[in-house]
């Protein structure tokens, strides 16, 4: 089995998964003049001499317990934040008519000082967090932690509508005007 970047339809797939002798399309791709093409978004894949385009529908991927997951802050409460999940262990999670929700609880967002915790000094709505999963928690969300030095706020916008860079574990500081703001920030890879 390989695979490679994620494919647009009508995309065609990388060389080094159709080699000669052509390979048989399975689901989420096609054969037209000789190429084979994607036909939804997704990832390719070969397996034996079958190649496939495995759209995000069809990862059948969910968290579970000590999953990394990522999603947006979509409402702040003062003693927690809730989170729209969009990834779990770096890979989409499925299309369905419900959102997968997370919700950081207030003892949940760091290791120490959780006494003076303010979740509204940690996260912001549309701050793009990492999280892990604690517990499936109740039927409509996930429990999620972000008490670790590579969990937290991995992308925010400033109060002013710029990017924010991280400048310590606990702020942000905004590119363009150098206004620092309060986040429970990620460690950032490769530091």
């Amino acid at each position: 089995m390989s695979t490679s970047a994620m494919l647009l339809p009508g995309q065609p797939l990388p060389a080094n998964l159709v080699a000669p002798p052509l390979p048989q399309c399975g689901s989420g791709c096609y054969e037209l003049n000789g190429r084979i093409i994607a036909s939804v978004i997704g990832k390719p894949k070969r397996d034996g001499s079958i190649v496939s385009v495995i759209g995000r529908e069809e990862t059948g991927n969910t968290p579970d317990v000590g999953s990394v997951v990522i999603g947006t802050i979509s409402r702040l409460t003062t003693q927690q934040a809730h989170v729209t999940l969009t990834t779990s262990n770096d890979r989409p999670l499925p299309e369905t008519s419900e959102e997968f929700l997370g919700v950081i609880r207030i003892a949940d967002v760091r290791l120490t000082e959780r006494d003076k915790v303010k979740i509204g000094e940690c996260f912001r709505l549309g701050d793009l967090v990492k999280a892990r999963v604690l517990s499936l928690g109740d039927a409509r969300s996930y429990y999620l932690s972000t008490a670790a030095n590579e969990l937290g706020v991995v992308y925010a916008i400033s109060e002013g509508g710029n990017p924010l860079v991280p400048v310590s574990y606990q702020e942000m500081e905004d590119e363009i005007t150098g206004k620092r703001e309060k986040r429970k920030v990620a460690k950032p890879e490769g530091i």
